[in-house]
């Protein structure tokens, strides 16, 4: 099992902590960890796009003129498509572009991703993250404290005031233990948690 350090907000080390390998000490898979980004990517598009093919636009319905004789190329139709004011070739219509991700597929991709983040050291987990009031220059300061800026920040039900210090701060998002995912672990630079917070994700997810 790995063992990583505990921090508290001062940035000190202050214990350490040993990790489920069930969870943060399995095989990276690559290849589901990419499925995994492009599922949720994928179900956030609206898929509401439109253009006007040719049948749909309004006009066009009288060849423009005869077939031979003008000098001009030959048209049908002054909708056809190389006309100012015709449709469009292939034009996109509404459609859904999600798609579904086997429920097996998803844990093994969350736990990859978790994985990685220890392997990188990138993994910090903190004594508890209790502030004694709402302030964001607090939240700043134990992310100085840590040497931390891009963060995913895990934090517990309790955790309301952190919650609330750290929603201001550019590059640092808040996630409780049941909405952590794959796309979130990755885009972020550093997760941050706590003792409490490892436990709860080792016990849903081992």
């Amino acid at each position: 099992m790995a063992n990583v350090s505990v921090y508290n907000i001062e940035g000190k080390e202050v214990g350490t902590i040993e990790l489920n390998d069930a969870v943060f000490g399995v095989e990276v898979n690559e290849h589901l960890l990419h499925m995994a980004v492009v599922n949720q990517l994928a179900n956030k598009r609206q898929g509401t796009q439109k253009a006007k093919t040719r049948s749909e636009v309004s006009g066009g319905g009288r060849k423009p003129w005869r077939q031979k004789g003008t000098g001009h190329a030959r048209q049908g139709s002054t909708r056809a498509p190389q006309w100012t004011g015709g449709g469009v070739v292939f034009a996109p219509t509404p459609r859904d572009y999600s798609f579904k991700l086997n429920k097996k597929e998803k844990r093994a991709a969350l736990k990859s991703a978790l994985t990685s983040r220890v392997l990188e050291n990138k993994f910090i987990v903190l004594e508890d993250m209790n502030f004694g009031e709402i302030k964001t220059k607090n939240f700043q300061n134990m992310l100085n404290n840590l040497n931390v800026s891009k963060a995913l920040v895990v934090l517990g039900d309790d955790s309301r005031n952190a919650e609330l210090s750290a929603r201001n701060i550019a590059d640092v998002k808040t996630a409780k233990t049941n909405t952590i995912n794959v796309y979130d672990i990755l885009k972020y630079n550093t997760v941050v948690t706590t003792k409490a917070c490892v436990a709860t994700i080792e016990e849903v997810y081992a």
